[in-house]
């Protein structure tokens, strides 16, 4: 016996709710397949469902176009800020600048090792650290550090800031449209579980290939088991006996 299933994403429950919408007023033998008021609540849940879905769908989209330009400019924001920590610590051990100045950066004077960037958090507030004390150390006269130049991190580190933030609103907009997404759906799947029963229940003298061909027209999605499917392909590979 086929069986029916309740829609397991969104666009398949906005399907079924949109199959619903356009049964408003659909009379069989002068009778209403669904009931007004069933009618009225799915086209005004329906709208609510596809405003939240949309929002969703257009949060995700732009953080899937703008993510893969994002991750190479946090890698190169790194690279550089990274690169940059290294050289000095070269030129102090060298002896051309002294090692107190990284008091300065907010770096151990006794540790050459470089501060964990593995976050993107990590990668902005070192930056901004360290491109503010090399700039004040060379208004105030000292030695500039080469290669890279502040200037050069400040234009890697300037890019990949100024999305960080439109990435990190970006995100909590996704969280937010698809917790609302998410609360819907328990109502989204009881609306359509009393159509659907509404439907089942109006046609329920007919046969049962009958019934199933009504309410497949209606969006009504039945499955059969799959102890029922081998057994059905099993009968047709049975030969058949002539007289």
């Amino acid at each position: 016996m086929p069986y029916r299933r309740l829609p397991q994403t969104d666009l398949a429950r906005i399907y079924a709710l949109q199959k619903a919408a356009e049964m408003e007023g659909y009379r069989e033998n002068g009778e209403l397949v669904l009931s007004y008021q069933t009618s009225q609540a799915v086209q005004q849940f329906l709208n609510k469902f596809q405003r939240a879905h949309s929002k969703y769908q257009q949060y995700s989209d732009l953080s899937k176009n703008s993510s893969k330009n994002y991750r190479k400019e946090v890698q190169m924001a790194r690279l550089y800020v990274s690169h940059f920590i290294q050289v000095m610590n070269m030129a102090i051990m060298r002896g051309e600048l002294r090692k107190d100045i990284k008091i300065k950066y907010g770096l151990p004077v006794d540790s050459y090792n470089n501060p964990d960037l593995s976050t993107e958090e990590a990668v902005r507030e070192w930056g901004e650290r360290i491109i503010n004390a090399e700039e004040e150390r060379t208004r105030n006269g000292g030695v500039p550090i080469y290669n890279p130049t502040i200037a050069k991190v400040k234009v890697h580190w300037g890019i990949f800031n100024d999305d960080f933030f439109q990435q990190h609103n970006l995100r909590e907009n996704i969280e937010k449209s698809l917790a609302e997404v998410t609360e819907l759906r328990p109502e989204a799947d009881d609306i359509i579980l009393d159509v659907w029963n509404q439907i089942d229940s109006f046609y329920a003298n007919l046969s049962i290939e009958a019934r199933i061909e009504k309410c497949r027209n209606f969006g009504i999605i039945y499955y059969t088991r799959r102890k029922e499917r081998e057994k059905a392909a099993a009968d047709l590979q049975q030969p058949s006996i002539e007289f």
